[in-house]
């Protein structure tokens, strides 16, 4: 199984950044990895155990902000498309030409 965990978390004001940092560094100690800023993943072998992180994630909820919390099995994970734009670095140099020795 897997745990997503996404969530919109209000950062006006220090108060607010300090309870969605916090947020964040609870799904990291709990073993969640980071997939894109708001969304959290963590494998579970089982059922069970998936339940149980669900609710320490309920635990860690802030007062204010959207948390959801979607479970996948290993077969939905392993059908995801990720993409990744294309880089705008420069071109590496062509390497100079060797010397041949016959």
């Amino acid at each position: 199984m897997w745990l997503f965990v996404f969530f919109d978390l209000p950062t006006n004001t220090k108060t607010e950044r300090k309870a969605a940092s916090t947020f964040r560094k609870k799904l990291l100690k709990d073993g969640f990895s980071m997939m894109q800023y708001s969304v959290y993943i963590r494998h579970c072998p089982s059922r069970e155990s998936a339940d149980v992180h669900k609710t320490r994630v309920k635990n860690f909820l802030a007062n204010k902000g959207l948390v959801s919390i979607l479970m996948v099995t290993d077969k939905q994970f392993g059908m995801i498309m990720n993409f990744w734009g294309t880089s705008t670095s420069k071109p590496k140099q062509k390497p100079r030409p060797q010397l041949e020795l016959f």
